[in-house]
């Protein structure tokens, strides 16, 4: 997977879900912006409804030993993926909003 994708990031001891934007792969880890899944809907309509949002997305770092596995946000049949689902609370591209967040309006998530 290459920087900028957006992913499902599985990890265990404990057990937690988190997605969003892959910023870096290595030995060492996996540095990941966005937020756990738990919250993903919370976090996605906070953008819908216009208010100030409460809920932002953190530049997170996994060491290895934690991934148990990562995924790329895609859909699957007919689930749709999680930058769908995005698409369909909120009306904007989610990457547009994770730009906006890191103070980079423009170029690539990395």
């Amino acid at each position: 997977m290459e920087t900028g994708t957006l992913v499902l990031v599985h990890l265990h001891s404990p057990k937690e879900k988190y997605w969003g934007v892959l910023r870096a792969l290595s030995p060492a880890g996996v540095t990941v912006r966005g937020v756990d899944v738990a919250v993903f809907d919370d976090w996605a309509r906070q953008f819908a409804s216009g208010t100030e949002p409460e809920l932002g997305a953190a530049t997170l770092f996994f060491p290895l030993h934690r991934v148990e596995k990562m995924f790329e946000d895609a859909r699957v049949g007919s689930v749709a993926a999680y930058h769908e689902r995005f698409y369909e609370m909120v009306g904007r591209d989610v990457r547009d909003v994770l730009r906006l967040e890191t103070g980079r309006p423009e170029g690539p998530l990395q």
